[in-house]
């Protein structure tokens, strides 16, 4: 793996994502949502379901899809970080990927964040 975080911070990712992967609390939702997102990068399902709030977790989640179908992640973006309350928060990020030699896609989503017991949980993305 490359030395840099593909979160997007421009650190190395042992000082950056790496910490929360194994195990360490995000200190905010924006950490947490680009831990995810390095989680997607780096097919790690079980940090995945870890970091998802269990109110709204799959049972599973696999990246079995055939090479030529799965994403390639390109960038991120996060556009916005607002606490919405004492143990809520929302981010709006902007991710790019592409699927085999397609066009490059720009997903948008608005994500909401909880946290427990310390803790910061992905809960649910929300239309705008």
């Amino acid at each position: 793996m490359a030395d840099t975080c593909p979160c997007g911070t421009g650190r190395g990712y042992a000082a950056c994502c790496g910490p929360l992967h194994e195990g360490s609390p995000a200190p905010d939702a924006e950490a947490l949502m680009r831990s995810r997102y390095s989680a997607y990068v780096l097919e790690d399902a079980a940090y995945l379901l870890r970091s998802w709030h269990a109110s709204t977790r799959p049972a599973d989640l696999s990246f079995d899809e055939p090479p030529a179908r799965k994403p390639a992640w390109l960038k991120l973006e996060v556009k916005s970080h607002a606490a919405t309350g004492e143990d809520t928060a929302e981010v709006i990020f902007v991710a790019r990927y592409r699927i085999g030699g397609g066009s490059v896609v720009r997903m948008r989503e608005h994500s909401r964040f909880v946290r427990e017991g310390g803790r910061w949980f992905y809960l649910d993305a929300v239309v705008d």
